[in-house]
Order: structure tokens, then sequence, then C-alpha cells
């Protein structure tokens, strides 16, 4: 049962320069930056309610760099959740997820560059926040997922960022959605993604 959850993971193909999505890799985080991200949260605004996060950029400073400058230049707004798997995880950034004429193609797209992994002793529990991959380590662009339960099977080989602080309601309804065969919810659920800045 394992290796079948883990493979819905490491199946995501986020290499895909898609047209359209092409963005700049993020620049490494300063000192300054890390500490203003450790009081930064991102809201995750869906027709089920809100998901609040909360950021870890003292294990992984480049995934959450990464994720909020995504998110203020709006990558992630409109995109869906496009795999919710009961009992394991909701997964969701994907920019080609904005077209509903592209549904088949959900999953395989990307910003147009890659981050290195970030690996860390923090665990894959429910709330977590993790960033999607291939088998590559350092494949990760803007795809990411929230665990529903416990993975420790994941542990350091996706890079944990965050984790959910209010709103784990939402989560429970987002991944309990009918679904398809490729565990694509029936009906869209839209985000936009709210970044509330630290001091």
């Amino acid at each position: 049962m394992k290796n079948i959850l883990t493979a819905f993971i490491v199946a995501i193909v986020v290499l895909s320069v898609t047209p359209g999505f092409a963005q700049q890799a993020p620049k490494a985080a300063t000192p300054q930056e890390i500490k203003k991200m450790s009081t930064t949260t991102a809201v995750l605004d869906t027709k089920f309610g809100k998901i609040t996060l909360k950021f870890f950029p003292d294990v992984a400073p480049g995934h959450v760099k990464n994720f909020i400058d995504l998110a203020k230049k709006g990558v992630y707004n409109k995109t869906v959740f496009h795999r919710v798997i009961p009992g394991f995880m909701i997964q969701g950034g994907d920019p080609i997820s904005k077209d509903p004429a592209k549904r088949r193609a959900y999953g395989t797209s990307g910003p147009g560059y890659t981050i290195p992994a970030e690996f860390s002793d923090r665990p894959h529990k429910r709330g977590t926040l993790s960033m999607a991959r291939t088998n590559d380590p350092n494949s990760a662009g803007s795809q990411f997922f929230i665990c529903v339960a416990d993975a420790p099977f994941l542990n350091k080989q996706y890079t944990v960022f965050g984790e959910v602080v209010s709103g784990i309601e939402v989560v429970d309804k987002i991944v309990a959605q009918p679904r398809d065969a490729n565990d694509n919810p029936n009906e869209r659920i839209e985000i936009k993604v709210k970044i509330v800045e630290g001091k």
C-alpha cells in the first residue's frame, strides 16, 4: 500500500514548461527574508472555506520563498486541487489546471523551472504542507500537497515546508469529494492564495 501511495506523488511530472506559465526561479532567501517568512502565512480560499498555512523557512527557505513568490505573482489563483486521495493527501498548484479544457493534463506542468530539494527531519503528519516532485529529488516546481493523515514513508524524501494552522476541516471536505479514476475531483475546487506578510 505504501508503494502505491508513494507512486501517486512520485509519478507527478513537474518538469514540463507549459506555454504562458514560465517564471524565473527565485533567488536564495536572505537572512532578513527568512526571519520575515517565519511569521508570514498563506490563506488558501476555496469554495469549502479557508485553509491557513504557516511556513518552515528554518528548514526549507528555498521552498517557502518559491511558494510565496509564485503566490504573489498570482500563479496559484484559479488552479485546482487536481488529486485527492482519502487517507493520504490533497494535491494542487499545477498552473495548467486553470484551464478546464486541459483536465487530462492536470498534474503535468509547473512554473518553468525546478528548485533543489531541502529534505529535513520534519515529519509528514496530518496537516503537513510538502512539495510534489518527480523521481528526481531536485524537480519540485509549483505543485504541493497537504497530508490528511500521517505519512511517515514520505519522510526525508519530500520537502516539508509548512503546515495547516487552521482549516484542516476544509482539507477533510476536499479530500472526501467524488473523484474520477485519476483521483481528480469531479467538480473543480479552485483556490485563491493570499499571502499575509510577517514583520
